[in-house]
């Protein structure tokens, strides 16, 4: 994907991210952090908490009561494929696997069905090189 069609989904502002994380240290926290400082409505989903970053957990995507346009994966590779199912299901727009998560088999239903994929990238590095 290149950096124009990043930079264009950068612009949607609705991001649910799956595993998103209690402990601050963990990019799994901070990335989402960082993306709500710059504006972005940020859904946690974390079936082992309540809340997180001031905003309500769900336990997963299908929870969610309010639309999403990216979901923002911090799981491991194999659990891609539920997720997206999950993503579908919720019509988002975009499937944003984080920096060391790949998973085709997830990637190609995803695309199969119309949403846009992106793997193995930082969603907050990019926001920083495209957008500032």
């Amino acid at each position: 994907m290149s950096d124009d069609e990043i930079k264009e989904i950068l612009k949607l502002k609705s991001i649910a991210v799956v595993g998103l994380s209690k402990d601050s240290n963990k990019p799994a926290h901070y990335v989402p952090k960082y993306m709500k400082e710059k504006g972005y409505k940020i859904i946690p989903v974390n079936p082992t908490a309540t809340e997180i970053l001031g905003e309500k957990c769900y336990k997963n995507l299908v929870e969610v009561p309010e639309s999403i346009d990216i979901v923002n994966v911090f799981r491991p590779s194999q659990e891609a494929l539920p997720i997206v199912k999950d993503a579908i299901k919720k019509k988002v727009k975009v499937i944003w696997m984080q920096e060391g998560i790949t998973n085709e088999e997830a990637a190609q239903e995803a695309v199969k069905n119309g949403l846009n994929v992106i793997m193995d990238k930082c969603i907050m590095k990019e926001h920083r090189k495209l957008i500032g």
